[in-house]
């Protein structure tokens, strides 16, 4: 068998953006692959059929917008003739070519039709100029050409001002708007300028919404909208204080959301579903699992549906344990679990089957369609199959253990040609969230490592999600139950293997990964190397720069006051016990990562270098805190090159 490469990460094929044609027999979707010369994705829309997948477009440039009825798709891409406007495309499943059909002064977001001649979109206006929509063509440029001359100046008046992915936010709020279509295309914004809109959806004549207004601040919380498209109207359905709402949906002619108020578990607490009555919420049931997809694969680029409502009934996404599964809910709130199988479900759609996304442990992403009570699911897709079939892939094996109170367990990846009378290198990888997991599901980077000779082993410890609130609590515990879970793990991995050379054992992780990086070095130097991708160093400093920091910094930490406690941040922060660290560490970070903001990696080097403990840190340009998972393409493969190079360096001198 032949080794997995870095490289052959330009050669898998990524599927995003699943969804069914109005009459539930079609599933369209998007086919992103990677193009090293560009340094960037191609898209184009394919067709999926009884027989299997079929082109739709060609060029690399399209990206699925939706569908206008059962034979027409919509496209969307920018128009690069006429800067500032984008293009939406009308493409007939009868074929023939492409018409241009909108020309809109925004990037269309989420986009539904309510009638013939009549559609909602989502786009992103400017507070202070929030009917730039309106400008005429002459305007439009004059201001282009504006913001191009100050495009060395950045100004903050708010919080946050930046936030991950989409870069500086400040001002911008989303708005929502009707289109109106015809002889001239009408489009008039619905909401305030210093209104943000979080999530949305339509319902005959009426639109659900939920957001807040703010100047100065963005809040935890949020209100319930609706809006009357007949009587052009608005008015609040659910508006009490300390309620963050989302994933508005119908059943049974119900309105139903799911919300917290985060009283129990903080920031991170599992939402429960309530009906909207009489603008109250009426309590129908707290799940006992996550009801969002939380496994984590570095083989997705953009996503797909967590929920829909159909039919008068609920389908949504569960993360147990280790896995996804898929749950329906009919009108009285019975739970049918339709899927349940190893690996990643990562997201769906209905029709008149269930088209669904998901990630096994032999394999990348590939879609599959099952019938609607869970019955007879076939791969319908196996894009990535040629180019794994004479790969070696090594498959998780699983292994059982005991921390503290906790039955844990995790797996362990074996290196290609492994003969147990020799003896291996290893690597620890942790994953990020915290409230995220690990499965069995295909890993490009870990399947490297193990081709590369290494054993790979990964788990899931206190903090993760799939087993409730209770276990997913860390808050106030970083660097502490954490910690000992991993050292327990590693431990058990050690005496199950014993062909695993102990004096040649790498540890990484990103994100909260790359904060117990940091955390393990400073308290053990057990591990001959380490690799901190997109860390946290410093809570103080993470708290007033992060773009969730304000909230999230003090919520996790157990602090109740940002500018009162912060020494109870300090004591969770890695960087209080730099002075101890002798591990050989890289740092991997992005310049446009405002989740886990540069001067958190910055801060940790730098208290190492001090120290003349052998560091090395590589900034990627242009990259935010998805570098690992959508980056592009030149600086995946070479962020990946630059922590193999770094394993193999200490685990040959070893």
């Amino acid at each position: 068998m032949e080794k997995i490469e870095i490289r052959d990460l330009l050669k898998l094929c990524f599927i995003e953006n699943l969804q069914y044609s109005p009459d539930g027999k079609t599933p369209a979707f998007v086919l992103a692959k990677a193009n090293e010369e560009k340094n960037d994705y191609e898209r184009d829309v394919w067709l999926l059929k009884e027989d299997g997948p079929v082109p739709f477009t060609s060029g690399g440039k399209s990206r699925l917008l939706g569908w206008d009825d059962a034979e027409t798709l919509l496209i969307t891409r920018p128009l690069e003739e006429e800067e500032g406007l984008n293009g939406i495309w009308k493409l007939s499943l009868k074929g023939g070519e492409a018409q241009l059909w909108l020309k809109l002064p925004f990037a269309a977001g989420k986009f539904e039709k309510v009638r013939e001649g009549l559609y909602v979109t989502s786009a992103t206006i400017d507070k202070n100029d929030p009917d730039a929509y309106c400008n005429s063509e002459e305007d439009r440029k004059k201001k282009l050409e504006e913001k191009k001359k100050n495009a060395d100046y950045q100004v903050v008046d708010e919080v946050p001002y930046w936030f991950n992915g989409a870069g500086f936010t400040n001002g911008n709020r989303t708005a929502l708007f009707t289109i109106e279509t015809g002889p001239e295309m009408k489009i008039t914004r619905l909401t305030d300028p210093y209104f943000n809109v979080e999530g949305w959806t339509v319902e005959g004549e009426k639109i659900i919404y939920v957001g807040e207004e703010f100047r100065e601040c963005s809040g935890l919380y949020n209100r319930l909208f609706e809006y009357d498209l007949a009587e052009s109207k608005s008015k609040v359905l659910f508006g009490e204080d300390g309620w963050s709402v989302q994933d508005q949906f119908f059943l049974g002619g119900e309105l139903y959301v799911r919300a917290s108020q985060g009283k129990e578990y903080g920031v991170n607490e599992t939402d429960a579903v309530y009906r909207v009555k009489e603008k109250k919420l009426e309590f129908i049931f707290k799940p006992e699992i996550s009801l969002r997809n939380s496994a984590a694969t570095d083989i997705m680029l953009g996503g797909g549906k967590q929920s829909v409502h159909k039919e008068d009934a609920w389908y949504t996404i569960a993360t147990r344990e280790d896995h996804s599964e898929l749950w329906k809910f009919d009108a009285n709130w019975q739970k049918t679990v339709l899927y349940d199988q190893p690996g990643i479900l990562s997201f769906f759609d209905v029709g008149e089957k269930i088209a669904f996304v998901s990630v096994k442990a032999d394999r990348p992403a590939e879609i599959s369609v099952m019938e609607k009570d869970g019955s007879n699911a076939v791969q319908k897709t196996s894009f990535n199959e040629e180019l794994l079939k004479e790969k070696y892939i090594a498959r998780p094996q699983r292994i059982d253990y005991a921390s503290g109170e906790f039955s844990l367990h995790g797996w362990v990846l074996l290196p290609k040609d492994y003969d147990g009378s020799k003896k291996y290198p290893a690597v620890l990888d942790i994953h990020g969230g915290p409230r995220a997991v690990y499965g069995e599901a295909f890993f490009h980077e870990m399947q490297v490592w193990a081709s590369e000779g290494y054993f790979v082993f990964f788990t899931n410890i206190k903090g993760s999600d799939g087993r409730g609130d209770a276990f997913a609590d860390i808050r106030g515990d970083y660097g502490y139950t954490d910690y000992q879970n991993l050292m327990d793990f590693t431990d058990a991995v050690l005496k199950a293997y014993p062909a695993i050379d102990p004096k040649r054992v790498c540890e990484t992780g990103g994100s909260y990964g790359g904060f117990m990086t940091n955390w393990i070095i400073g308290h053990t130097d057990r591990f001959c190397c380490a690799a901190s991708q997109r860390s946290i160093s410093n809570w103080v400093s993470f708290s007033f720069i992060s773009d969730i920091g304000p909230h999230f910094g003090p919520d996790q930490c157990g602090a109740k006051d940002l500018f009162k406690d912060t020494d109870i941040l300090w004591e969770h922060s890695p960087l209080k016990y730099a002075d101890n660290v002798k591990t050989p560490t890289l740092f991997i970070h992005s310049d446009q990562d405002y989740r886990c903001p540069l001067p958190e990696g910055m801060q940790m080097m730098q208290a190492l270098a001090v120290r003349g403990v052998d560091t090395r840190m590589v900034i990627f340009h242009g990259e935010n805190h998805e570098l690992s998972r959508s980056g592009k393409p030149q600086h995946r493969l070479r962020r990946l090159q630059e922590i193999t190079d770094w394993f193999n360096k200490y685990t040959k001198e070893a």
